[in-house]
């Protein structure tokens, strides 16, 4: 139990990090491209605060790091309201809106590996086993949250992205589903699927972070 309260301590800023500059990323991507709605209601901003949702940011990621003897980490922030008909050119610049959260999540899972590498050659203090830790897990979240929200289902990025591409009446009858994605994502978590498409591809995603930064894992 002690070493799950530690690691609960340790995950808690990238973590929090992870997925609420995720959610303010679309907020400041959606303001450029013409919709206002976000910084109406205050959640363009950095600050985390504005984005925690006590559930899906706090209660649910403990609960399942808990359950699953941190193996397994999920979670979510209380979504940046997006109305993608006030964008300057709504199919097109929704790509980019949605792209906007991974894209988040890709910077700071470099600027996590940046950690790691600076906490492997400075010389070692008090600090730099928690410095470790946390640049590891800074990674493997923002990689995970990336390439989670990258799948090609409504209402994740990548089906909004997928929406964007598709030609309109693809696209209406692809966005149908919306509906029912996150019942099946919940679905493919918890039978294992979700986890033997993603594991593989965070494997290259850290290996790639590795050899850019020159790190040993």
């Amino acid at each position: 139990m002690d070493s799950l309260i530690q690691i609960i301590a340790v995950a808690a800023l990238p973590v929090i990090f992870a997925i609420t500059l995720h959610e303010a990323a679309h907020g400041y991507a959606a303001r450029f491209f013409g919709d206002r709605t976000a910084e109406r209601e205050g959640r363009i901003s950095l600050n985390p605060l504005r984005h925690i949702d006590p559930v899906g940011t706090v209660l649910v990621p403990v609960v399942i790091l808990l359950l699953s003897g941190a193996s397994l980490l999920f979670g979510w922030a209380k979504p940046v309201p997006v109305d993608f008909s006030r964008l300057r050119r709504p199919k097109q610049d929704m790509l980019w809106v949605a792209a906007a959260g991974p894209g988040a999540n890709l910077f700071m899972a470099l600027a996590w590996g940046l950690l790691f590498k600076l906490a492997q050659v400075l010389p070692d203090t008090a600090y730099t086993l928690p410095m470790l830790k946390m640049a590891d897990i800074g990674m493997d979240i923002n990689m995970a949250l990336m390439l989670l929200n990258l799948l090609p289902l409504p209402p994740l990025d990548g089906g909004r992205i997928l929406v964007s591409l598709l030609p309109i009446r693809q696209a209406i009858a692809f966005s149908r589903i919306e509906p029912w994605g996150f019942p099946l994502l919940l679905l493919l978590l918890f039978t294992g699927v979700l986890s033997a498409v993603l594991n593989p591809l965070m494997g290259l995603m850290r290996l790639l972070l590795a050899l850019l930064f020159n790190f040993h894992a």
